[in-house]
């Protein structure tokens, strides 16, 4: 594994929270690649490195992504609901949720659109829109949702969940990933 010199360290099991920060820098940085090669490529040929790079981004979002949905809905929200967020947090992880929804729609699309242009070797230039579109849509949606998780939900949880509950959430984390 590559080290980065004054790279941050990712997070432990012992930090579910910093765990899920990680994450959204793995989401920020896959997504780049996504929406960069459907600008830069515009339907032509992918190279070995783009197309590398591309099934390395899908692959992460088929599996990290959804697992990093499934720690914030079956470990994290549920511990805020119990512990009696205030009613606009909890709209706020109601929103979240859906984004989830909306964002693993998107990701279907752009995974089936890749997919397509690697077999073919090209993509038509409405396919090419539709992928450029797509994952600009998907760059909005995260860049808003991240900004709540790490300035609402997180901050919130860290104050209010109890060290129990944050192990168990980190349990829960661990169990997911074995």
């Amino acid at each position: 594994m590559a080290i980065q010199i004054g790279a941050k360290p990712d997070a432990g099991f012992d930090d579910p929270l910093g765990m899920l920060k990680d994450c959204h820098r793995r989401i920020e940085n896959f997504l780049r690649i996504l929406c960069t090669v459907a600008q830069r490529a515009n339907g032509r040929a992918l190279t070995q490195e783009e197309t590398e790079a591309i099934h390395a981004a899908l692959h992460y979002f088929r599996v990290g992504g959804v697992r990093h949905n499934e720690d914030e809905e079956e470990s994290l929200f549920p511990r805020m609901r119990a512990d009696a967020a205030p009613v606009n947090e909890l709209e706020e992880i109601a929103g979240l949720e859906s984004e989830h929804r909306v964002a693993a729609e998107l990701h279907v699309e752009v995974e089936h659109l890749y997919k397509s242009w690697i077999d073919q070797g090209s993509l038509a230039a409405a396919e090419a829109e539709r992928l450029q579109t797509a994952t600009g849509h998907l760059e909005a949606l995260y860049a808003k949702h991240i900004v709540i998780e790490e300035t609402v939900v997180f901050p919130r949880a860290a104050a209010s969940l109890a060290p129990q509950a944050l192990a168990a959430i980190s349990a829960e984390f661990k169990a997911r990933r074995q």
